[in-house]
């Protein structure tokens, strides 16, 4: 009797010692998942130029905290639940890892400029002038900086202009020249009002030489 009561205690021993650490499994599993929660749900609250500067760093964490979760929920006593609470999660992180992957990604393409944007980032700055010439960037302070970078630029890089090259910058020097006209009465000084006549002084007959030079080259290349 003493006997079967001994076995009888062993095995309620073993079976409580199974439950406790089932239980603490199930609370294991329940922290991560709360945890892979929580994160997911912090993701969400962070502004999108944050979130798409740190993304990398965001996804590695993530994946730390998707793995954790799933690898608990293999010994937890209600998986269920936990999964389709993990589920939940999962389908926002995705949705949010699209959004911002499309965002990365649209960064990523490269914009083809054509000859003559690369013309005017090259006498101007990149994205100082576009096709609409709209130079009202230019002031009474900086436009006398403005012409002498044009004419420095032209001067150093004439030798590879095209004929076509040459008609749009033509087109440029007309539109800075209008807006040097109403900068003028916006109170540009007379000092470098001088020094932008003469800028184009010097400016004026090379241009004219130069063009002529390119048109004749290409006239001479065409009945090659």
């Amino acid at each position: 009797m003493k006997k079967s009561a001994l076995t009888i205690g062993i095995l309620a021993t073993i079976i409580l010692a199974f439950a406790s650490c089932k239980d603490e499994k199930q609370a294991e599993a329940e922290k991560t998942v709360t945890n892979y929660v929580t994160y997911v749900d912090s993701v969400g609250n962070v502004t999108s130029d944050d979130a798409k500067a740190n993304w990398s760093d965001i996804d590695a964490g993530y994946q730390a905290k998707v793995s954790e979760a799933e690898m608990s929920l293999a010994e937890a006593k209600d998986a269920e639940a936990l999964r389709e609470k993990l589920a939940v999660s999962k389908a926002k992180y995705e949705s949010l890892k699209a959004k911002y992957q499309a965002e990365l990604d649209a960064k990523k393409v490269v914009v083809v400029k054509t000859p003559n944007q690369l013309l005017r980032d090259r006498f101007f700055g990149e994205g100082k002038v576009g096709e609409d010439m709209n130079f009202s960037w230019v002031n009474k302070d900086n436009i006398l900086k403005v012409y002498d970078q044009f004419f420095q630029s032209y001067k150093d890089n004439k030798g590879d202009f095209s004929r076509e090259d040459y008609d749009e910058t033509k087109l440029i020097y007309e539109a800075l020249d209008s807006r040097k006209n109403t900068v003028e009465k916006e109170g540009l000084s007379s000092e470098d009002n001088t020094k932008i006549a003469s800028i184009k002084f010097k400016f004026a007959p090379m241009f004219k030489i130069n063009r002529i030079g390119a048109k004749t080259r290409e006239m001479e290349k065409a009945k090659e």
